[in-house]
């Protein structure tokens, strides 16, 4: 079943040797691109990286090198206006991708194409991770695989057999995320030291990695400071200038 599926899902670090072949691949794609789009601008592309030493490469750039060399498949996924540059000029026509608006529709239109990848390799029993790393050096990463102007990517996605069952992490609790008719934050007063207790239970008794750490105090930790401040810049020379 579907939900089972989904509530089901927890991020796969380690995989076995075996690689995704070309079929499997150009299957799960094929599926993860019936995503919804917004205005159907199918503003995305896949990066598929093969090559060893670009893997090994990308693993360097992103912090994330055990997973980058040993997947069964490595994607970068990118938002891509460069693909409807090349239809505004079958017309005559420059396109416009430089607001704020169109940053906006590209991420998500990833996002949605992301979640269906990762939906379709789970039911085949494949391990997903997201890596979020692509981004500490977006401008290295764009000149490794040749990302031209109007294409970054947003994150890597990490497909493979698992070698490790890692158990579900706990999600804030429905209410905590759901409001109705109008936004309710008095009542993150009892929701959040509740959902502590039970992270912290979690954190403690998993098999592997156990720890003392509350939701809370890693959000604070994480952020109190910001992260990744080159990426306006390294949008703007990628055509995305936030007008």
């Amino acid at each position: 079943m579907v939900i089972e599926l989904m509530k089901a899902h927890a991020s796969v670090r380690d995989y076995k040797e075996k690689q995704l072949t070309r079929e499997e691949v150009s299957e799960l794609i094929e599926a993860a691109q019936h995503a919804a789009t917004s205005h159907f601008v199918q503003a995305y592309s896949i990066v598929w990286v093969t090559d060893l030493e670009k893997r090994k490469k990308l693993g360097e750039l992103s912090k994330n090198a055990k997973q980058m060399e040993g997947a069964g498949a490595v994607f970068l996924l990118c938002a891509d206006y460069n693909r409807l540059q090349h239809a505004g000029k079958l017309h005559g026509q420059d396109i416009v991708f430089d607001q704020a608006e169109n940053l906006l529709v590209a991420v998500t239109d990833v996002g949605l194409l992301a979640q269906n990848l990762t939906l379709a390799a789970e039911s085949k029993g494949y391990g997903i991770c997201y890596i979020g790393g692509v981004r500490n050096d977006m401008a290295a990463i764009s000149e490794l695989v040749g990302l031209p102007e109007g294409v970054f990517p947003v994150y890597g996605l990490t497909i493979g057999v698992p070698n490790e069952a890692n158990g579900v992490k706990p999600r804030l609790p429905v209410e905590a995320i759901l409001h109705e008719n109008e936004y309710d934050e008095a009542k993150y007063e009892t929701i959040l030291p509740e959902y502590d207790r039970t992270i912290q239970s979690y954190y403690e008794s998993r098999g592997s990695n156990q720890k003392s750490a509350t939701w809370t105090q890693q959000m604070t930790q994480f952020l109190s400071k910001p992260h990744r401040q080159d990426l306006k810049e390294v949008l703007a020379k990628k055509g995305y200038r936030f007008k």
